[in-house]
C-alpha cells in the first residue's frame, strides 16, 4: 500500500511538472519520439513560448526544429486545458495539415496522452480539424489547421499560432508583403477576448522588409536565435535572444555555433553548399547581404551636391563616413546613406545638354512625373523633379512646360506607351502658347519595366556618374503630405530606388524612378565619355585656341593671358574695333 501511494504521489508530481513547465513536457515528448534531449536553443524557445508576452515572435535558423517545438506546444496547451481552442496557420494548407497530422499521431502513439484521444463519433477527427477527448462541445474544434490564404473568417481561437507563414513565394514583392500582412492581421479579429489568449509567430524572415519587422512595430516582441554568434550585433537591432547576448557579454567568440544541433564543420559544409548569401539569410538571419544583392540601386552610389547653372569638370566619389550627409532623409536599406563628393574640380564648364523626362499618367493613384536632367563630361545631373496627381490636365502640362523653360531644356522626352501619343500633342499646344523652344521626342518602352530600370540605372550608379541635387531628396521626402504615412512612402523616389528589383511588381508605384531612368537612357551615348578624357580634350582645345590666337590676334592673346581669361571663351566673343590700349580698362576684348 505504501509503495502504491508513493507511486501515485510520484505520478501526481510528474503530471504537475508536465502541466506547469513546458520544457519538462517537451523533454518527455522528445523521449517518446526517440530523439536526443532538446538542445539549449530549443529549451530557450520553449521558455519564451511559455513565459513570453501575449503577442510574440520567434525567429530562428533553419533546422532548429521550430515546427516540432510548435506541435509540442500546441499539445501542451491542450494537455493543461482540454477546452482550449487553437488555430495553426502556415504558408500553405499542406504544411498546416502536416502539423495537424503530427499532433494527432502524438496523441495516438504516446500512452500517457491516451486520455486526449476522442472516445465517440460525436468528436471531430480529421486532418483539417479535430477535438480531443473530454472537451466540451462547441462550434470551434480543439485544433484547426489552415493555410494563410485559406478561409479564417468566422473561426474563433484562444491561441493563434503562425508557423513559417512568410516564405519567398508570398513575400517577394512589396505588394505581396502588404497582402500577407493584411492576412495575418485578421488574427486580432479571430482571437477570443480572454486574458490568456495569445498570438504567436515562429519563422525565418525572408528579407529586410519582412512582415516580422512590421509585426515588431505593432508590439510582437521578437526573439532571434542565429546559428553562429554574430560579429556585428547592430545588425540585429537589440532583438537577439537574451541567452545569446549573455554569452557574448561573457566572451563568446564570433562565428562559434550557438547550439549543439549543428557543429562548426556542419555549418561550414552547409554554407559551402548553399552559398554565403543564402547561409546569411537562412542560418544567420542576417538579411543585409541578401537584400543588398537583390536590390542593386543604392543611395551610397550617388554623388549629392548642389547644382547651379554650370558644373565642375570633375567630381570624386567617396563612401568615407566623413562625407555622409546625416541631415538628408534616407528611406532605403539599413545603413544606406547619401554621400557628398570627396573632391570637386575648381574648373567649371557648361552643361552639354538639358532635357526634361516626362512620365505621364491618368487621374488616380499614379503620378505624372517630370525630371530635369543635364549632362556634361560623362556625368548626368538630376537638377529638379516635380510630380502631379491630376493626370495630364492643362495645369500640369503648363507647369511642365514652365519647368522646361526655367532650366532652358532643349528636348522633352515623353513616354508614348500611355495615351498613344496624345500627351505629346497636348504638350506641343502648351509649348506654342508659352513660346517655348523645346523639341518633343516620343519614346516607347518595350522591355519589362523592372528590368529596364535596373539595367539603365545600375551601371551609371556603379560608376558614380549620377549627381543629384539635395533639394530633390528633401522635396521627395516631404511630398504628398496629405497621404497616410505608409502610403506616402510608396510614392517617394528614395523608396522606389531602394526597393526596385528584377521581379515583376517589385514596387507598387514606380512613376518617379521610371521618369528618372527614361531620361538617363536618353543620355546613354554621352555617358560613354569619361570625365578625365573630356577634361584632357578641353585642355587640348584650349592650347590649340591659344596658339591660333597668338598667330591671328597677338594683342588679344596677350590680354587673355594677363587677365586670366580662357582662349576658348575669348574666341566666342566678337573682336572690338579700335586701337589696343594697355591703359584702357578691359582693353578692346
Amino acid at each position: 500500500m505504501t509503495i502504491k501511494r508513493r507511486t501515485e504521489a510520484a505520478a501526481g508530481l510528474l503530471e504537475n511538472r508536465l502541466k506547469s513547465e513546458f520544457k519538462t513536457f517537451l523533454s518527455a515528448i522528445w523521449h517518446e519520439l526517440g530523439l536526443p534531449s532538446p538542445t539549449r536553443a530549443q529549451y530557450a524557445i520553449a521558455d519564451y513560448l511559455q513565459h513570453g508576452p501575449k503577442r510574440l515572435q520567434v525567429q530562428a535558423f533553419r533546422g532548429i526544429g521550430k515546427s516540432y517545438v510548435t506541435a509540442a506546444f500546441v499539445l501542451w496547451e491542450l494537455y493543461r486545458d482540454r477546452d482550449k481552442k487553437i488555430m495553426c496557420i502556415s504558408a500553405s494548407k499542406e504544411r498546416a495539415d502536416n502539423n495537424s497530422i503530427f499532433i494527432q499521431k502524438l496523441i495516438l502513439s504516446i500512452p500517457w496522452l491516451s486520455h486526449m484521444r476522442p472516445s465517440g463519433d460525436e468528436f471531430r477527427w480529421s486532418r483539417i480539424s479535430f477535438d480531443i477527448g473530454g472537451c466540451k462541445p462547441t462550434q470551434a474544434p480543439s485544433v484547426k489547421s489552415v493555410g494563410i490564404t485559406g478561409n479564417m473568417t468566422g473561426s474563433r481561437a484562444d491561441i493563434m499560432l503562425f508557423d513559417d507563414v512568410e516564405v519567398p513565394g508570398n513575400s517577394a514583392t512589396d505588394m505581396l508583403r502588404e497582402k500577407l500582412l493584411q492576412l495575418v492581421s485578421e488574427a486580432e479579429a479571430i482571437l477570443m477576448p480572454k486574458p490568456t489568449s495569445r498570438i504567436l509567430f515562429l519563422g525565418t524572415p525572408q528579407t529586410t522588409f519582412t512582415i516580422y519587422r512590421k509585426l515588431a512595430e505593432r508590439g510582437y516582441r521578437p526573439f532571434v536565435w542565429p546559428s553562429r554568434y554574430p560579429e556585428k550585433l547592430e545588425l540585429y537591432e537589440g532583438l537577439l535572444a537574451p541567452q545569446i547576448e549573455e554569452d557574448i557579454a561573457k566572451g563568446a567568440n564570433p562565428g562559434d555555433p550557438t547550439d549543439t544541433r549543428f557543429s562548426d564543420i556542419e555549418l561550414m559544409e552547409r554554407e559551402a553548399a548553399m552559398g554565403r548569401s543564402n547561409f546569411q539569410l537562412q542560418f544567420q538571419l542576417n538579411t543585409t547581404l541578401s537584400d543588398s544583392e537583390k536590390f542593386p540601386l543604392r543611395f551610397a552610389d550617388f554623388i549629392v551636391t548642389p547644382i547651379g547653372t554650370e558644373c565642375a569638370e570633375r567630381y570624386t566619389w567617396s563612401s568615407d563616413p566623413r562625407y555622409v550627409l546625416k541631415d538628408l532623409p534616407a528611406v532605403g536599406l539599413p545603413g544606406d546613406r547619401w554621400y557628398s563628393p570627396m573632391f570637386i574640380d575648381a574648373a567649371s564648364c557648361d552643361f552639354s545638354e538639358t532635357i526634361v523626362s516626362l512620365d505621364p499618367s491618368g487621374r488616380g493613384l499614379d503620378e505624372t512625373v517630370a525630371v530635369v536632367l543635364s549632362q556634361a563630361n560623362g556625368y548626368v545631373f538630376v537638377r529638379d523633379m516635380v510630380a502631379f496627381r491630376d493626370g495630364y490636365s492643362d495645369d500640369t502640362l503648363r507647369a511642365v512646360v514652365a519647368l522646361a523653360k526655367r532650366y532652358k531644356a532643349g528636348t522633352m522626352i515623353v513616354e508614348s506607351n500611355f495615351g498613344d501619343g496624345m500627351v505629346c500633342e497636348l504638350l506641343k499646344k502648351h509649348l506654342h502658347q508659352q513660346q517655348a523652344n523645346v523639341h518633343v521626342e516620343e519614346v516607347r518602352a518595350t522591355v519589362r519595366k523592372e528590368e529596364r530600370i535596373i539595367d539603365t540605372l545600375e551601371p551609371v550608379l556603379n560608376q558614380h556618374r549620377l549627381i543629384i541635387d539635395p533639394k530633390i531628396i528633401e522635396w521627395d521626402y516631404r511630398s504628398n503630405p496629405d497621404v497616410a504615412p505608409e502610403k506616402r512612402l510608396e510614392y517617394m523616389l528614395g523608396y522606389q530606388l531602394s526597393r526596385m528589383c528584377r521581379e515583376k511588381g517589385a514596387v507598387k508605384h514606380d512613376d518617379r524612378i521610371d521618369a528618372l531612368s527614361q531620361g538617363i537612357q536618353w543620355f546613354t551615348d554621352a555617358l560613354a565619355l569619361s570625365a578625365a578624357k573630356q577634361q584632357a580634350q578641353r585642355r587640348n582645345d584650349e592650347w590649340e585656341a591659344m596658339q591660333q590666337m597668338f598667330i591671328d590676334e597677338p594683342q588679344r592673346a596677350v590680354d587673355a593671358l594677363a587677365l586670366g581669361v580662357g582662349f576658348l571663351e575669348i574666341q566666342q566673343r566678337p573682336p572690338k574695333n579700335g586701337v589696343y590700349d594697355w591703359v584702357e580698362p578691359g582693353g578692346p576684348m
